[in-house]
């Protein structure tokens, strides 16, 4: 992946469902419009979880991909 200048990280790492959703939503609303955040999660639902919630809200999930056992996640603030 190459590298995105993110404007906020968010570590969920060792939280499961719904945690890691619920931890970014409360970053992601912390957020001015248009800044990146960068979510690295272990829970395997976050994957389903995540594309739902970018689907259904005005955040735009820019980059989702699996590296060792985290889930990482790039989300533009709607």
């Amino acid at each position: 992946m190459p590298d995105i200048e993110v404007d906020e990280f968010l570590d969920a790492s060792g939280l499961n469902c719904p945690m890691p959703l619920l931890k970014t939503k409360q970053k992601l609303n912390q957020m001015l419009p248009g800044e990146l955040l960068k979510v690295i999660a272990t829970d395997g639902g976050s994957q389903r979880d995540f594309k739902a919630f970018t689907d259904q809200s005005d955040h735009e999930l820019i980059e989702m991909f699996t590296e060792g056992g985290d889930y990482i996640y790039v989300i533009r603030r709607g």
